[in-house]
C-alpha cells in the first residue's frame, strides 16, 4: 500500500499497488484470510445443515401434531356418529312398534279370513 497526500485538501489516500500481492507478508495475510473464510464457510455450511435439519424436524413434528389432532377429531366424530346411530335405531324401534299397534287397532289393516266369511 502506498499512502499519498492530496495537496488540495490535505487528506490521505491509500492506493493499492500490484506489487503488494506478490510481497511475502501480504500473500501470507491473504492466504490466512482465505483460510479463515473457508473455515467460516465450513462453519456456516455446518450451521446451515444443522438449521436445515432443525427446520425439517420442526416441520415433521408439526405435521405429526396436526395428524394427531385430526385423528382425535375423527375419533370424536366417529363416537358422535355411533351415539346418533344408536339413538336413531331406538327411535325406529319405538316408531315401528307404534305403527304396528296402529295397524292392529285399525279395521282397514285387519286380516280377513276368507274361510270364515263363506260359512
Amino acid at each position: 500500500m502506498e499512502a499519498t497526500v492530496d495537496e488540495d485538501d490535505g487528506t490521505f489516500t491509500n492506493i493499492s499497488l500490484a506489487d503488494d500481492t506478490v510481497d511475502g507478508g501480504s500473500a501470507a495475510l491473504y492466504t490466512k484470510q482465505e483460510n479463515e473464510l473457508v473455515t467460516m464457510n465450513c462453519d456456516i455450511d455446518g450451521d446451515m445443515e444443522n438449521q436445515v435439519e432443525v427446520e425439517e424436524k420442526t416441520r415433521l413434528i408439526n405435521q405429526v401434531l396436526e395428524l394427531q389432532h385430526t385423528l382425535e377429531d375423527l375419533s370424536a366424530r366417529v363416537d358422535a356418529v355411533k351415539e346418533e346411530n344408536l339413538k336413531l335405531k331406538s327411535e325406529n324401534q319405538v316408531l315401528g312398534q307404534y305403527i304396528e299397534n296402529l295397524m292392529s287397532a285399525s279395521s282397514v289393516f285387519q286380516t280377513t279370513d276368507t274361510k270364515s266369511k263363506r260359512k
